[in-house]
């Protein structure tokens, strides 16, 4: 294998429930009110397909407009949320591994361009490092286009790739796209959950990739 494709959040930055409350509140600003939990399960997707899944427990539907209203709003809340984002233990640590070690990699994220630079900046990436957002594609997880749009970035085939993400949308991505996935429990699915979407291996954190990274047999490029 020649290259890593990381989600972002909940996978190398600890924003997942933030994502979440910033969600919550937001939904319910529009009338839409739905469990903590419910909104967990989807993080990972669009914004755009989330509004809609969310407005669907309730039996409504959203039109684009409205949809992407919420989700301009997401972004304003998420920031008053989590104005300072952390890494994960050993996210740091893990990409300098990469780079020290000239494996490939790059990030793939549902988020939007502005809101995911103060996560990049957390993360100590030099300038070069390749990320894929939502603008960048046409669809977002759980469809592959993120994962192979970064692929293709790298210049590295789909089969030579591995998926680390946090959430179930991430490994059902990769599969679409013909990638090994990894999965990650500091999102906040469970080991089991992860494997059933698809995770080849399941990690703690990036702390713990770090420590096994033999495993996944990766060379240079």
């Amino acid at each position: 294998m020649r290259a890593v494709i990381f989600d972002l959040d909940g996978t190398l930055v600890d924003s997942v429930y933030a994502h979440v409350f910033a969600w919550q509140r937001v939904l319910a600003e529009a009338d839409i009110h739905i469990d903590g939990w419910k909104i967990h399960r989807l993080i990972g997707m669009s914004g755009g397909l989330l509004t809609k899944a969310a407005a669907r427990e309730i039996g409504r539907e959203l039109a684009e407009a409205d949809a992407e209203a919420l989700q301009t709003r997401h972004g304003t809340v998420y920031k008053e949320l989590l104005p300072v984002r952390r890494p994960l233990p050993g996210a740091i640590e893990l990409l300098r591994h990469l780079r020290e070690t000239r494996i490939a990699h790059g990030i793939a994220t549902s988020g939007k361009r502005e809101d995911v630079k103060p996560s990049l900046a957390a993360l100590h990436v030099p300038g070069d490092i390749i990320v894929v957002d939502q603008s960048d594609v046409e669809r977002a997880k759980p469809e592959p286009d993120l994962f192979l749009a970064c692929q293709s970035r790298l210049n590295v085939r789909p089969e030579e790739c591995y998926v680390v993400g946090d959430a179930v949308w991430d490994l059902l991505a990769a599969r679409r796209a013909g990638m090994l996935g990894v999965g990650l429990l500091s999102g906040g699915y469970g080991e089991e959950e992860l494997a059933r979407a698809g995770a080849y291996r399941v990690y703690q954190d990036p702390a713990d990739l770090l420590s096994a990274i033999y495993q996944l047999g990766l060379r240079a490029s």
